[in-house]
């Protein structure tokens, strides 16, 4: 007699926020209930089979990940989706390739073929379609000129797409990546920055886990920040540096955790990831320029003449100063005369650490020194951060040289860590199940008791506001179509995303707008939030119906709404 097959795999346990998560607890009883939570918690054993396609555009500016070889060595090579994606079962299952629209630098509307990665462990599949710039452009040769280039291209075609992935050199990665940080406001999508040290051509290359690993980040996850993936992990963009030309693990973040890990399974440290606060649309600094910056490194012996010759360039208007250890320089007066001079004219000067990891402090009287003279403290800044941060809030004429000084020391997109912050923590505080605290947050948004609800947020152990409940919705979606506003605009000022999907593939405004929420239609588009591209024909029928019922409200909704 033969033995019985094998039992089938244990089904997936991690369960994403806004699509996955990776929180576990036991199997549930043969008993339990089927359904799901976005909460890292899987109820059912059965895996999601109708989550809607990710689309993900893919900007394409160069560097070693798009190269061939040529007798001169390696050169950039065009047509990198078609020759080198789509013959690869990974990237490509085979399905037609469904035309999507991307928006181009002349701002005409071209439908472009797309690739659809095969189903993941999540049974999630990853649309993505590749826009190539014209010429590619050379990673160490890249200006601010490019990141405007990099960045208008994602603001033109942001609502278009789920997310962003940028195809880049290694050499200036950090910089770019750090900029773009800076340059974009109100972000509420991911965009992540990756390039490989081999070539995708080469049979031996880290460009295939890179991008494929950049490509399940972007479809799978909300992490709305400008992020670095390399070696299988996800940095902050402006977190990260290149600390190895040789090896694959070219990139690191020595002074703060890496956002996720992609291995067999993915885990995000959800506790670090940073969400929209303020209740504004996106938009795209562009009047950027680091001509007026310089970044001088401090050496034993250097001469006070040429830190002043320095800050005597003209146009010169912010210096980078690499110190010593936790902030320090040599204990020279005239060199600190010659600082205090440059500072008085107006020129910012920000001291950060030659070293990898640490924080610049008052440790010692040569920093505080320095800062007596008015050099800002850069704390654990990168020098890549530390230069497009200062050229960014140069470039806004509304800040005088006091304000940047005291912007310079602060977090604005999590790229340092402010001294000041003090966390306090209750280890032993039981805290209730998700579930529980899913099923009480959507009672208390129908009782429209926003004190419950703000006790309710507190005292989870997860950021509730981005995860589906058993319904397939997140309380955002649920708050879209509540009468008032005030739990709505609580939502969105602790960073819920306007942009999530629920299990039938809608988003809040979509709701709001077939429930004929006027006002909360405004405050959700005031957000930035916009109707998916798969919404739009549907938006566009209901539009018209509403108009033919004479339902004005509904239909003015719709035209708010952007149908």
């Amino acid at each position: 007699m033969a033995p019985p097959p094998p039992p089938p795999p244990p089904p997936p346990t991690e369960f994403y926020n806004g699509f996955r998560s990776n929180v576990t607890t036991a199997a549930p009883s043969p008993t339990a209930s089927t359904f799901n939570l976005n909460l890292g918690i899987s109820l059912n054993v059965e895996p999601v089979d109708n989550l809607p396609e990710s689309r993900v555009l893919i900007i394409m500016t160069g560097g070693t990940i798009c190269m061939q070889r040529s007798e001169n060595g390696y050169v950039p090579a065009t047509g990198f989706l078609d020759n080198a994606l789509r013959p690869r079962p990974s990237f490509n299952d085979g399905s037609p390739p469904k035309p999507v629209p991307v928006v181009m630098e002349d701002g005409k509307v071209e439908m472009m073929d797309t690739l659809r990665t095969p189903p993941s462990k999540y049974s999630r599949r990853v649309r993505f379609v590749g826009l190539e710039f014209n010429p590619l452009l050379d990673s160490s040769s890249i200006n601010a000129k490019g990141w405007v280039k990099i960045a208008k291209t994602i603001e033109r075609n942001y609502q278009l797409f789920d997310s962003f992935v940028i195809l880049h050199g290694t050499d200036s990665l950090a910089y770019t990546s750090s900029a773009l940080s800076f340059m974009i406001n109100n972000l509420g999508k991911p965009v992540i920055l990756t390039g490989s040290q081999a070539p995708m051509s080469e049979l031996h290359n880290d460009a295939t886990d890179n991008l494929l690993g950049s490509l399940i980040i972007a479809g799978h996850y909300m992490i709305p920040e400008v992020c670095l993936f390399f070696n299988h992990k996800l940095f902050r963009g402006n977190r990260a540096t290149k600390t190895n030309a040789h090896d694959f693990a070219a990139f690191s973040s020595p002074n703060h955790p890496a956002l996720a890990k992609v291995g067999i399974s993915t885990t995000v440290n959800w506790g670090f990831v940073r969400r929209p606060s303020r209740i504004s649309p996106f938009s795209v600094q562009t009047d950027f320029e680091t001509s007026h910056v310089a970044c001088l490194r401090v050496f034993p012996g250097i001469l006070p003449q040429m830190v002043r010759g320095v800050l005597q360039l003209p146009g010169l208007r912010g210096l980078i100063l690499e110190t010593f250890g936790a902030g320090n320089a040599p204990e020279d007066a005239e060199l600190t005369d010659a600082l205090r001079d440059g500072i008085e004219r107006g020129i910012v000067v920000v001291n950060v650490t030659q070293c990898q990891v640490g924080t610049v402090s008052p440790l010692y009287a040569s920093a505080t020194a320095l800062a007596r003279a008015g050099v800002v403290f850069g704390l654990d800044m990168t020098t890549e951060a530390a230069l497009t941060k200062l050229s960014c809030l140069l470039a806004n004429p509304t800040l005088s040289a006091p304000e940047i000084r005291k912007l310079m020391s602060r977090s604005m997109r999590g790229e340092l860590t402010e001294q000041s912050e003090i966390h306090f923590s209750h280890p032993n505080a039981e805290l209730p199940p998700a579930l529980s605290s899913l099923s009480a947050l959507g009672y208390a948004i129908q009782d429209q008791n926003l004190d419950d609800i703000r006790i309710i947020i507190k005292e989870s152990n997860q950021f509730l506001l981005n995860q589906f409940d058993y319904s397939g919705n997140t309380p955002l979606h649920i708050a879209a179509i509540s009468p008032g506003l005030g739990i709505l605009r609580e939502f969105l000022s602790q960073g819920a995303s306007v942009h999530l999907r629920n299990r039938d593939g809608r988003t809040p405004l979509f709701l709001a707008a077939d429930a004929g929420k006027l006002e909360n239609v405004r405050l959700l588009k005031e957000s930035g939030a916009h109707l998916h591209a798969e919404e739009s024909e549907m938006a566009t029928m209901l539009k018209k119906r509403a108009a033919a019922a004479g339902e004005e409200v509904k239909r003015t909704c719709w035209d708010l709404a952007g149908a």
